[in-house]
């Protein structure tokens, strides 16, 4: 691995004499690690090395083909780096009371999907991407992961300067120079300089600075990069604190996990280093913003909100399929009093019932892709089940036929290949399963069946392992 000469001589006057050590660290190769999701996958795997600062994840001894394991496209599992998942004893030292959080460059959504289980439970994530094809990969990964309090936005940092103090907590895990990156992804050492680190600085402050309005006084702005420079990191909890007043807070960390001390500064920072840590590199810092007395209330935005959204949408709104949400799917999800039911252009949509006007507010004011947990669409009279459904901790599975299907029609399903009914699978929409994880929906016509796995999101390699890995 060549690395940039500048990057050498910056790297070794913070490291000092533990440089070659770093050097020697990111020449070996990196660890593979995995997080269950607890709503869906509660095993324990008794056999790998647990992340240690993280609930429910696990180092692996070698990499598999993840591709191949249906588990993994069910959502029971995330492929993360374990540094990354250090938000996890962030967020629950800090947070213990159901709270609106946004992840506001959030793709491809390992933190998102972190925060959604490790917040306290009745939280409302709002995941971001400014990149339009990276968000549809984020509204991938968290309609796999299930929850129903999830939305996913396509805006720019300054789209949410209007949401003032609406979030109680925000995650700014910022573009960055990508140094950290470099044992990883070879491409990110081409294309780095000083220049990209300079620019990126800059855009880094001018982001923290459109969203800081949208935090609520006394909120938590938790901010993070896989980048080694002090100019993206301490530098930038520095500006945090001069420029805000933001107050920078302690984790509690254990010692034995080889977090590295900051390299510039007294402010409380954590660096993960290749060479000190099981991971790669990563900076992550908590800062408070100061309380305030003049704090807009979340009904007096929500009201702007619509008002807003509703004159937006008066001329040329495409018509509503429905006015009166149709009964029968609104028992498609278990305990249906605690959620509000709406119809969105051509489908249906379950909304947790305290953040039903909020949610529909923030999709009316901006740039949604995913408003809601989308229940059904409708094709004549007949009532489509939406893949985001199936994969639902909310879905109320009593009322759907569920067919078990073996690891390799498992695998056809995921190719979005016609799978051949078995004799006692029924008639119509039927759910199918994997050792009890849903996979998604077909339409059993009886000779045949229609697979309705969404086309963007099928397993396109035509490679057949000799063997399959499973984790869960």
């Amino acid at each position: 691995m060549q690395l940039p000469i500048d990057f050498i001589s910056r790297l070794k006057d913070l490291l000092k004499d533990e440089y070659q050590e770093f050097e020697n660290a990111i020449s070996q190769e990196q660890s593979v690690s995995i997080r269950l999701n607890s709503a869906k996958a509660g095993n324990i795997l008794k056999d790998e090395q647990p992340v240690s600062w993280c609930r429910n994840a696990y180092y692996l001894k070698e990499r598999p083909n993840f591709t191949f394991d249906p588990a993994f496209h069910s959502g029971a599992y995330y492929v993360q780096e374990a540094s990354s998942m250090f938000l996890d004893c962030v967020i629950s030292q800090y947070v213990d009371k159901p709270v609106r959080y946004l992840d506001l460059c959030a793709a491809p959504g390992g933190k998102t999907t972190l925060a959604v289980s490790a917040l306290p439970q009745g939280s409302l994530i709002v995941g971001n991407e400014i990149e339009r094809k990276r968000c549809h990969i984020l509204a991938e990964n968290l309609t796999k992961w299930g929850s129903p309090y999830v939305m996913v936005m396509n805006n720019k940092a300054a789209d949410y300067s209007g949401l003032t103090h609406y979030f109680d907590v925000i995650l700014t895990d910022v573009p960055c120079s990508g140094e950290g990156m470099f044992r990883k992804d070879p491409q990110a050492i081409t294309e780095w300089s000083v220049s990209n680190v300079v620019k990126c600085a800059e855009r880094q402050k001018e982001i923290l600075a459109d969203i800081w309005d949208a935090l609520r006084p006394g909120g938590l702005l938790i901010y993070s990069t896989c980048t080694y420079n002090i100019e993206e990191n301490e530098l930038m909890i520095e500006y945090l604190c001069d420029e805000f007043g933001a107050m920078a807070l302690d984790v509690n960390t254990d010692p034995g996990w080889g977090i590295h001390k900051p390299l510039y500064g007294d402010k409380p920072c954590y660096r993960f280093m290749p060479h000190a840590t099981r991971g790669e590199g990563l900076f992550m810092a908590v800062v408070r913003k100061p309380d305030s007395d003049d704090v807009v209330e979340r009904d007096d935005l929500v009201r702007s909100l619509s008002k807003k959204s509703q004159k937006k949408d008066k001329k040329g709104a495409k018509k509503e399929v429905a006015t009166v949400f149709p009964k029968e799917l609104k028992s498609w999800v278990n305990d249906q009093t605690q959620f509000e039911f709406d119809c969105v252009n051509e489908a249906f949509y379950a909304y947790p019932r305290e953040y039903y006007g909020e949610m529909k507010a923030l999709a009316g004011a901006l740039n949604c892709v995913l408003p809601g947990l989308a229940l059904a669409s409708v094709k004549g009279k007949d009532y489509i089940p939406e893949h985001s459904l199936a994969l639902s901790t909310a879905i109320n599975e009593e009322l759907f036929s569920i067919s078990e299907v073996s690891l390799d029609d498992a695998i056809t399903y995921l190719r979005r290949e016609s799978i051949v009914p078995t004799v006692d699978m029924p008639k119509g929409y039927v759910l199918i399963t994997y050792k009890g994880y849903p996979l998604g929906w077909v339409k059993n016509m009886g000779n045949r069946t229609n697979n309705l796995y969404p086309q963007e999101w099928r397993i396109r390699s035509g490679y057949n392992p000799e063997s399959y890995f499973e984790i869960v």
